[in-house]
């Protein structure tokens, strides 16, 4: 089983990493964590490249991972995002794409959209998609 864990850096990207590590674990799967930067931005390249060796120390040892750096069209924003993920998950064949959502409502969401939404439309695989958690009031 291949498994793509999706992350941009923020706390529930992060969640949806540990979602993909332990079904990896549990499944015996190949891991393979991906973060999409921007064409021509090289500051976010850079920090991509920094994220991912985050994440694929946080994983551990005992996993077949990978990491990959992929490239999104600027000019198309989330949708941009959105294509070269799932780009990615067909190429290396995924079986499973697990991606965090920031859980936008209303206004918000028509107007930015959610990239864990375009994904799930593009990839030939199953998505998870792992919300963030609530806060205890």
């Amino acid at each position: 089983m291949k498994i793509m864990a999706a992350i941009d850096g923020t706390e529930t990207s992060m969640e949806a990493l540990m979602e993909a590590k332990h079904i990896a674990v549990s499944q015996d799967a190949s891991l393979c964590i991906v973060y999409a930067v921007a064409d021509s931005d090289e500051n976010d390249e850079s920090s991509g490249l920094k994220l991912l060796e985050q994440a694929k120390s946080i994983v551990g040892n005992g996993l077949n991972v990978d990491t990959r750096l992929v490239h999104a069209e600027a000019e198309y924003g989330l949708n941009g995002i959105a294509e070269a993920l799932a780009e990615a998950a067909n190429e290396w064949h995924a079986d499973l794409v697990v991606v965090g959502t920031a859980n936008r409502r209303g206004l918000e969401r028509f107007v930015i959209g959610s990239v864990a939404e375009q994904v799930v439309s593009k990839v030939d695989a199953s998505v998870l998609v792992v919300r963030p958690r609530r806060s205890a009031d």
